[in-house]
């Protein structure tokens, strides 16, 4: 008997589905060259910070040898005064300069979303400027401003710089967010017997609550840790935590600074989770899509 041999239209579904599984399985793959890049990427950002936090529990008086683990560095920079004095001062200057960033960039964010012509435009890119400016840039630029102008720099110039350079992040941050909200909810109030402002206070403000506490942690997060703007614009005392530290280490790296930035660097990452985590209390999307501006 003649054996007879299936059809090919059979077996071509057939084929074609394990070259599609193929082809799947090799874009599936992950470069190995991307991945070793990456893990060098991340070894390199993040080694000598661990190395750091480790080198803050050293027991003993040594930035190379590991002693063994203790607090020691830790009861000594609570008992430091002058850095405390300095942390408070950072404490202060991170907070006025959350509440004026968030003030004005609320008000610019409603001004450029509702502004249609062309100055709101200008002015929509202007604000972008300082985001891409070098931050050595504006330290100078503003120090050169208040020498110019006869005013001694002090905290307050710090404060006054720092509000300066946070408001394009708080507006960035929000004004995606305020171009989602329906303008018909503030005309339904208005039609109601509020006024344009009540609209706005009633209305408008609670729906961008989730964002506006995420961009005052950000803010303050940002503000606390920067030393770059600090330095050129803070006088000579109180310093900021930051340009304190920085004068510290000219004469030599002490333990004690490396308890210091182990606890700054625990607040950072935890006031940004914070950020993260504020509008899922709400309801609303994630702090990710948020901050990012989607």
């Amino acid at each position: 008997m003649t054996r007879l041999s299936p059809p090919a239209t059979a077996t071509a579904p057939a084929r074609t589905t394990e070259r599609t599984r193929t082809r799947r399985g090799r874009a599936d793959r992950k470069p190995r060259v991307l991945v070793a890049v990456t893990a060098i990427f991340f070894a390199l950002l993040y080694l000598p910070i661990s190395v750091v936090t480790l080198y803050s529990f050293n027991s003993q008086k040594s930035l190379t040898v590991f002693s063994g683990f203790s607090l020691r560095w830790y009861r000594t920079f609570v008992h430091d005064d002058v850095l405390i004095s300095s942390l408070g001062t950072s404490l202060r200057i991170s907070l006025v300069a959350t509440a004026g960033s968030i003030v004005l960039g609320v008000a610019l964010a409603l001004g450029l979303v509702r502004c249609r012509t062309r100055l709101g435009s200008l002015a929509g890119l202007i604000m972008l400027v300082p985001l891409i400016t070098p931050e050595i840039v504006t330290g100078v630029a503003s120090m050169l401003l208040f020498k110019g102008l006869g005013i001694t720099l002090s905290t307050g110039t710090v404060m006054l710089s720092e509000i300066t350079f946070s408001i394009s992040y708080v507006t960035v941050i929000l004004r995606s967010r305020v171009a989602a909200l329906n303008p018909e909810v503030e005309e339904a109030a208005m039609d109601l017997g509020a006024t344009r402002w009540q609209a706005v206070r009633l209305v408008t403000l609670p729906a961008l609550l989730p964002a506006v506490l995420a961009s005052a942690v950000l803010i303050f997060a940002l503000v606390f840790d920067d030393f770059v703007l600090a330095y050129f614009t803070t006088g000579v005392d109180p310093q900021p935590l930051s340009v304190r530290i920085y004068s510290a280490i000219r004469f030599g790296v002490q333990p004690t600074i490396n308890a210091v930035g182990t606890l700054m660097l625990a607040g950072s990452i935890g006031l940004i989770a914070l950020a993260l985590f504020i509008p899922r209390l709400f309801g609303r999307r994630g702090g990710l899509d948020i901050l990012s501006g989607s």
